[in-house]
């Protein structure tokens, strides 16, 4: 299943945030872009359920 988020926050903390759901999710590039104000920004990405072989380590 392939869904799609979206996050408006403080600038300073898109990169923590791409982090995290990276780390709980399979996404793809997040798309930055400010908000409408200038004051924060929009993060979009494309995400998928993690399956259990993706956290398994490569040997």
């Amino acid at each position: 299943m392939t869904f799609d988020i979206r996050i408006i926050c403080d600038h300073h903390d898109a990169d923590t945030i791409t982090r995290t759901l990276a780390a709980a999710f399979r996404t793809g590039v997040a798309r930055t872009y400010p908000t409408r104000d200038g004051m924060r920004t929009r993060l979009y990405l494309t995400a998928t359920l993690k399956q259990p072989e993706d956290d398994q380590p490569n040997t």
